[in-house]
């Protein structure tokens, strides 16, 4: 991972100065700040917009009594698309705006808990996702599932008392 990671944090920084310099070449200096800076402006918008969206859905969720796994997932996705749009250069920005798209990042958020799940990392449903067993009764998390009836007795934090009817059998 860590290697993967520095592999990442030089290559990413020579590829887009490459691409500086061939978008330099074909279209001239100006131009390619000039589209570097339209795209910062678009992606912007798009996030507002979406990132409205998704804070909407959240407090639907909420209010629905069920947690948002899905949308939290969507805003994490959404701020480092913010990041990667705010980066000057052509190749973060292309990722930033494939984040901006809601199947690929519903794809992306089914991909991923598949292989926390599998890894064994993750233990759970996909009710967040749209599993097939949503909304079926008996399902977690959703309403009318089992019922679990039990019975006690309190214990006085006090004087640590045991009720009698349940003290150990004497021996």
């Amino acid at each position: 991972m860590g290697l993967a990671l520095l592999i990442i944090m030089i290559g990413v920084p020579i590829a887009e100065i490459a691409v500086f310099i061939e978008a330099g070449d074909a279209i001239g200096f100006w131009p390619t700040i000039g589209v570097i800076i339209l795209t910062a402006i678009i992606g912007s918008f798009f996030l507002r917009y979406q990132g409205l969206g998704v804070i909407s859905r959240v407090f639907q969720s909420l209010q629905n009594n069920e947690m948002p796994v899905k949308e939290m997932f969507e805003g994490l996705c959404l701020i480092f698309a913010g990041a990667l749009l705010l980066t000057p250069g052509f190749i973060t920005d292309s990722v930033g705006f494939l984040l901006l798209v809601p199947p690929l990042r519903q794809g992306m958020a089914e991909f991923i808990l598949l292989y926390l799940v599998r890894s064994g990392r993750v233990h759970g449903t996909t009710a967040g996702f749209h599993s097939p067993n949503s909304g079926q009764p008996g399902h977690p998390g959703q309403p009318g599932g089992p019922i679990i009836d039990g019975e006690f007795d309190e214990i006085n934090p006090e004087n640590q008392q045991i009720p009698p009817n349940n003290k150990p059998d004497q021996q």
